[in-house]
């Protein structure tokens, strides 16, 4: 006997906020298994400049969806919604819970809201629109198109997330609508889990120093001979893996774009960015539950406040 509504928790909030480690705990409280939700963690051989987990951090917790792919091939939200309600059938079926942690938005909405892609399919306008692409002027052009088409799409994506603006342009000229009405749509269905959707946050002067400090100790670690080994392997700025912050910025560096201190300071700059985008995207979803690390100042009072929301989470029909 199957649950109708099977559990599953989220546990995301912006970069350098600590998720990793109060998973592993959580995970180890209720005999979870943890999905990761971060599009740069599915890369092998990109572990410094992701903040990957190590082997030895995860104390035994099976973690999923982390180094599943070559660096050279693409992944995308459709990819995760069908791998990740595999993995959490998987984790369901050996009655363990499944914990969804990791930091980005779009990805656990399609998994939490059920999001449906299946409309979205015409290879020759996906072609011509990243041809268009290939180019400064062309990603201008694309970036303009949906500003005047779909506003609210791009007040929630990056003009440099290049991926999302083609998607959102495409579903407007096969359609006709706008891809944010549709995906509003989707978000009205019946979530198909019964679900916990907690989002760690902290002052952001905190934050702020918090990604200061990770991004120093990733280039101690190595992130720049990490960025030269990729390119070494036939990777560019092309590559989908390689457009992600802290690989972009010291590839610029290493192409004499710019010394290395301004690759760091504007690395910097962009994943403070990012983290401000994240808890705007946060912000904008709808039954979350708030952790914020300024009133729970440690993991103890965290994982108290956790406790009060999990009452009647089954992971089987039996519990």
């Amino acid at each position: 006997m199957q649950l109708s509504h099977p559990p599953l928790i989220i546990l995301t909030g912006p970069t350098a906020v600590g998720k990793t480690k109060l998973s592993i705990r959580l995970a180890k409280e209720l005999d979870g298994e943890i999905i990761s939700a971060d599009s740069m963690q599915v890369y092998r051989g990109m572990d410094i400049g992701t903040a990957k987990i190590r082997p030895e951090e995860t104390e035994g917790i099976p973690h999923h969806l982390i180094d599943i792919l070559d660096p050279k091939e693409p992944f995308d939200v459709v990819q995760f919604q069908t791998l990740g309600r595999e993995k959490i059938q998987e984790i369901l079926d050996r009655e363990h819970m499944p914990i969804v942690v990791g930091g980005t938005g779009f990805y656990i909405q399609a998994l939490l809201y059920d999001i449906d892609f299946s409309e979205e399919n015409a290879p020759s306008l996906r072609s011509e629109l990243e041809k268009l692409a290939e180019t400064a002027e062309g990603r201008d052009k694309l970036v303009e198109e949906l500003r005047r088409v779909d506003p609210d799409s791009l007040e929630k994506i990056h003009p440099n997330n290049i991926k999302r603006v083609i998607r959102a342009v495409e579903y407007y000229r096969i359609h006709g609508a706008p891809i944010s009405r549709h995906n509003e749509v989707q978000r009205e269905k019946e979530p198909p889990y019964d679900s916990r959707y907690f989002v760690l946050t902290d002052d952001r002067a905190k934050l702020y120093a918090r990604i200061e400090q990770r991004v120093d100790q990733m280039l101690e670690e190595g992130l720049v001979e990490e960025v030269r080994r990729l390119v070494a392997q036939g990777l560019t700025r092309e590559h989908i893996s390689m457009q992600g912050i802290g690989y972009k910025e010291i590839l610029d560096c290493l192409e004499g774009k710019c010394d290395l201190d301004t690759a760091v300071r504007t690395l910097k700059l962009n994943t403070r960015h990012f983290a401000k985008r994240q808890i705007t995207w946060f912000r904008r979803e709808r039954e979350v539950i708030w952790l914020d690390r300024s009133s729970l100042t440690d993991d103890d009072m965290i994982m108290h406040e956790i406790r009060k929301y999990l009452d009647g989470l089954k992971v089987s029909a039996n519990q």
